[in-house]
């Protein structure tokens, strides 16, 4: 997983509540069990229409969103059901940051696990930041995790809180596996260990 520090780029205001996991990708994407490949089906039946074609209107189509990092986003973002696959296809598709004033337990929990961060902001904040997001391709909003501040185009600075222990593995780069692999030697003595005292295991 990548290392998340600081980002500045591109937001897209998103201001639609309840957005749950089957807009984000739609169940027909599911059979999958890679995490690459599913950003061209983030948001699918709301970017194209049936023959396939972009859906000019919607904001990751527009020209000055194509590239957005973040989404500052409507209340209770992630809800729906569990699938994984909706941090996926949002981390294939570029984006690392997810701005709202809520979040689903479980989406909110798996996208710290894969790299995505999710923050959650007042009401009175999100408003601010969505308007920034709305001035397009030459605002570029700032998401620094370490000093916890998320700052606008013009130099307005919004903290946010974070579990101390998700910041850590977000700075570190560390997913589930991640953090196995970093106790391996620990690991590795406490089974040569148990091969000694437990032979017939």
């Amino acid at each position: 997983m990548e290392k998340f520090e600081k980002i500045t780029g591109i937001a897209a205001p998103m201001p639609l509540v309840n957005i749950d996991t089957d807009m984000i990708i739609p169940k027909n994407f599911l059979k999958t069990i890679k995490r690459s490949g599913l950003g061209v089906n983030l948001f699918d039946e709301m970017r194209y229409d049936d023959d396939r074609n972009e859906i000019p209107d919607f904001v990751l189509n527009k020209p000055q969103y194509r590239e957005a990092q973040v989404i500052v986003a409507g209340d209770n973002f992630g809800c729906g059901s569990s699938r994984e696959h909706a941090p996926w296809a949002l981390a294939d598709f570029g984006i690392k940051c997810i701005i709202s004033t809520s979040f689903a337990d479980i989406f909110y929990n798996n996208s710290f696990k894969n790299g995505i961060l999710p923050i959650v902001m007042p009401q009175e904040v999100v408003d601010v930041l969505m308007s920034d997001a709305e001035k397009g391709a030459n605002a570029r909003m700032t998401v620094d995790l370490e000093a916890q501040t998320v700052t606008t185009s013009d130099g307005q600075e919004f903290p946010f809180e974070v579990d101390a222990f998700k910041k850590h593995c977000l700075l570190e780069g560390l997913d589930d596996i991640g953090l196995t692999m970093a106790n391996v030697k620990d690991i590795d003595a406490y089974e040569t260990k148990m091969e000694q005292e437990r032979p017939w295991v």
